[in-house]
């Protein structure tokens, strides 16, 4: 079976991690197996040399003509996604998406895609910090900023910096089988599979109420009294207002509901327990108000896509114990 030849993208401020990983990635499986798997090669807009983020040159001989013999195209992380990309790189990959070549957006990279006109009715992801931006550039795209990568037929993106680790390893996995991604993981210390996706990693802003100082006060109360009492009545009654008027005012302050926005701030509360803290999960969910480890427990599910112990796992861990962790024979009950 003839190799596959891959195609990566550079330009000035490309991302050094992004623009290695997938030769990493495809180079280490290609080792595990001593076979000739990959053939990888990188392309610019104007060939010559190139300024990375970390400010090295770097001398890239080849054209976007080699996306035209490529059978996967490769897009790291667009180093501003404000900046839409030109026609003659929107051309090249239009052209190739006409021919079914695969083409990858790895973090920011989606934008890229999205500019070509590739995620158009498909589903995309990209880096969480990005996602408002995603979503207003690309109404057509079926956004899903939960996910570490989404496939849609022979369009790839992938989440945040990390994720394009994740990304590879599915490249791998659907090329060369499950087994040569788990040892390519092995290779390289890290999980074959991630449990979740990027939501857990997501930063949830505090809403900034300038024009309700009164709400603000009143949120700020109730933030340091989540394992009480916080019905409507209750914060109603804390404001001064009626159930409706508080109801209303909420909503217009803050963009979503009362009950919403209360299991938001358990979670995150629950989060930081979670990492800074031996607590069990129980006491925990005392602690932020559900009650009970299976109420903790479903809330998390449905905010962050994984559980409360995974949670601990991945965040918790001194720099040993991750080690050892991402060490071990089984990860998440999957063998390497």
């Amino acid at each position: 079976m003839p190799p596959i030849r891959v195609a990566v993208l550079a330009f000035d401020g490309v991302s050094l991690f992004h623009l290695s990983v997938p030769g990493m990635m495809l180079g280490t499986a290609q080792s595990t197996t001593h076979e000739p798997h990959y053939q990888i090669s990188y392309c610019a807009e104007v060939p010559g040399t190139i300024s990375s983020d970390q400010g090295l040159g770097l001398s890239v001989s080849l054209g976007l003509e080699l996306m035209h013999t490529a059978d996967v195209i490769i897009i790291p992380a667009w180093g501003d996604q404000s900046i839409v990309a030109s026609p003659t790189l929107v051309q090249a990959l239009q052209l190739a998406d006409a021919q079914g070549k695969l083409i990858v957006g790895l973090c920011l990279g989606a934008f890229v895609l999205g500019d070509a006109g590739l995620l158009d009715e498909k589903e995309a992801t990209t880096h969480w910090a990005a996602r408002d931006e995603f979503a207003r550039r690309f109404p057509s795209a079926r956004f899903r900023p939960e996910a570490l990568y989404v496939c849609a037929d022979n369009i790839i993106t992938s989440a945040g910096t990390v994720a394009a680790i994740d990304c590879c390893l599915h490249l791998i996995r659907q090329r060369l089988g499950a087994d040569v991604a788990n040892r390519t993981a092995k290779m390289l210390v890290t999980p074959p599979h991630r449990q979740g996706g990027q939501a857990q990693y997501v930063e949830h802003s505090v809403p900034q109420l300038l024009s309700e100082t009164h709400l603000s006060e009143v949120l700020a109360w109730a933030r340091v009294r989540l394992a009480s009492d916080l019905s409507l009545d209750v914060l109603a009654d804390r404001a001064k207002m009626s159930r409706r008027t508080f109801t209303r005012r909420f909503k217009e302050a803050t963009g979503t509901t009362v009950f919403k926005w209360l299991n938001a701030e358990r979670v995150a509360r629950a989060q930081a327990l979670l990492e800074t803290t031996e607590l069990p999960v129980e006491c925990i969910a005392g602690e932020v108000g559900f009650g009970t480890a299976l109420s903790l427990r479903q809330h998390f599910a449905a905010q962050l896509g994984t559980s409360p112990s995974e949670y601990r796992k991945m965040f918790c861990l001194g720099m040993g114990e991750s080690a050892a962790f991402f060490g071990v024979t089984q990860i998440g009950g999957s063998p390497l």
